[in-house]
């Protein structure tokens, strides 16, 4: 999420009661001016939803307050190097408290905001690893006095689902502005969704679908590589019961360990719709990578929840994500975009690696006639995990691939291109971030066979490619541990200067907008991977 939206543009506003705020803050800042967070408001917000109220002053409000890092430019260049297989620093990352201590805040400068917040009446929560996150909560009638802006309810013209929105962009004392990059949780209009589709369709599965050794033999998955030792996060916004795991583990005798649950900012809440697209992510996985530890991240479907959980997962330091979640770049607040991105680029300086699905609406992510791209796909600190239809062999070898005309795919409206991808820009890019990078079985039709919800059935979308893919991330740290060399980490320097090496290069099919061609594409990025293939050339 490249396009780091400074504070800019002071804003006279009135100043703050002193009786409201601590007399040493107050006596320090008595008529203090304010600074707007620009790209913190909705887009056409009252375009196409209409204003119902005022948000009752009473209801209580969680959000994150993002940090701009120290010397941000410093941190692009050693990501930059520490992920490109051709620099002396390649795998070199930093623990938390390095990355802290480099380029977060200082405890100082942390303590600053806390007490602004606490003066305006919030109570602050956690701060988290890298002091680049602080959350907190109150009323709506304290955030709207602590960040200078309106909370108002309104009702969306299309779907008619009723949320909440900041009227104008939240602003800061300019004391402290110069700290905070953005402010989550002031409005709760964007859901994410889950990239997975249902549809049964007769095949090896007891209710239809790729089994394991069918997608473990079309991606030549050897049986020496299992994932022991490794550990996989998932990013989720549902929950799941562990007896469908278990029967999925059972009937295909995979004796995976029992995934564990870590609830962020109270969970996920009650099961939901969600419930096959958790499922699906947790059995994909032992698929693939049966002896795995993962671990399932549940938190709120709400911007400062996915903020929260995103930083949650990055406090862990486990390695490898799938990410089955997201929603189009048109649909969310630049600064939404640029706080996740934060946690991502933070991430890959740690040497975390996320795989996210691109979407199952083909080149026009936003179903609005347009060519959009899903985030966080689009991110350039996370891999974009592209959809095909695999055919395999009676003997479950790879047999051919095509693009699966649902997987998303087509350029960011945000981020620029990065400089691993400009070896294969296109024109059609317009340079900017081209999606996706890569792309694995995600057709329903034959989709992967999965137990959920009491029953058989089969799942597809590029909710199972991102997953395949993060498998694929763990049995290659396994061997990297075996061979004394650093985990993948943010995989896509190293995957591009692969130059397709270890790929199925997908030429037949399209997603709307964009068709396969040989080499990179705006459908199948690189292509799908041949396992053994891939982790030679990666691991040199």
């Amino acid at each position: 999420m490249t396009s780091r939206l400074k504070l800019v543009g002071l804003v006279a506003v009135p100043a703050l009661l002193a009786a409201a705020v601590p007399s040493a803050y107050a006596a320090a800042q008595p008529h203090t001016t304010r600074a707007a967070i620009t790209g913190d408001v909705l887009k056409g917000l009252t375009h196409d939803a209409a204003r119902t109220g005022a948000v009752s002053a009473s209801k209580r409000i969680s959000v994150a307050i993002s940090l701009t890092p120290r010397d941000d430019k410093a941190l692009d260049t050693f990501v930059a190097n520490v992920s490109n297989p051709r620099s002396s620093s390649y795998g070199h990352y930093l623990t938390k408290a390095q990355f802290a201590a480099r380029f977060g805040r200082t405890d100082a400068e942390v303590k600053q905001v806390k007490e602004y917040l606490r003066a305006q009446g919030l109570t602050v929560g956690t701060v988290h690893s890298g002091n680049l996150l602080v959350d907190a909560s109150g009323t709506a009638a304290q955030l709207e006095k602590a960040f200078g802006t309106k909370l108002s309810t309104w009702k969306d013209a299309k779907s008619g689902r009723a949320f909440y929105a900041n009227e104008t962009a939240p602003t800061l004392p300019t004391g402290i502005a110069g700290l905070v990059s953005d402010v989550t949780g002031l409005n709760n209009r964007a859901q994410l969704h889950h990239q997975g589709s249902a549809k049964v369709n007769p095949h090896n599965g007891p209710g239809g679908g790729y089994t394991p050794a069918q997608i473990k033999g079309g991606y030549n998955v050897s049986g020496t590589y299992t994932g022991s030792g490794q550990k996989i996060a998932l990013l989720e916004f549902d929950g799941f019961q562990q007896s469908n795991i278990t029967k999925y583990d059972t009937n295909y005798s995979l004796g995976s360990p029992t995934p564990t649950v870590s609830k962020v900012d109270g969970g996920s809440g009650a099961l939901g719709d969600g419930q096959v697209e958790v499922e699906l992510d947790i059995e994909v996985l032992h698929a693939i990578a049966p002896k795995a530890n993962v671990t399932v991240f549940e938190g709120p479907n709400s911007d400062a929840g996915e903020v929260d959980t995103y930083q949650a997962i990055v406090d862990s330091g486990i390695p490898t994500t799938s990410i089955s979640w997201g929603a189009s770049e048109s649909q969310r607040t630049t600064s939404n975009i640029n706080a996740v991105d934060a946690v991502f680029k933070a991430g890959a300086a740690e040497g975390l690696g996320f795989y996210a699905a691109s979407g199952d609406d083909g080149s026009d992510d936003a179903a609005d006639g347009t060519t959009t791209v899903d985030y966080p796909a689009a991110d350039p600190y996370v891999t974009g995990v592209g959809g095909t239809t695999l055919t395999v062999t009676s003997a479950n070898a790879w047999s051919k691939e095509t693009a699966w005309s649902g997987g998303g795919g087509g350029k960011s409206s945000v981020f620029k291109i990065p400089s691993w991808q400009t070896a294969v820009q296109k024109s059609a890019g317009g340079g900017y971030r081209q999606v996706p990078d890569v792309s694995a079985l995600a057709n329903p039709s034959p989709g992967v066979s999965i137990y959920s919800q009491g029953s058989w059935g089969t799942v597809g979308g590029t909710s199972a490619a991102a997953p395949e893919w993060a498998a694929f991330g763990a049995l290659y740290n396994q061997q990297a541990a075996a061979a004394g060399k650093a985990n993948l980490g943010f995989a896509n320097p190293a995957l591009y200067t692969a130059k397709g090496t270890g790929f199925h290069d997908i030429t037949s099919g399209s997603n709307g907008a964009y068709s396969a061609a040989s080499g990179w594409d705006f459908t199948t990025g690189w292509g799908s991977y041949n396992a053994a293939t891939l982790a030679t050339k990666l691991l040199g």
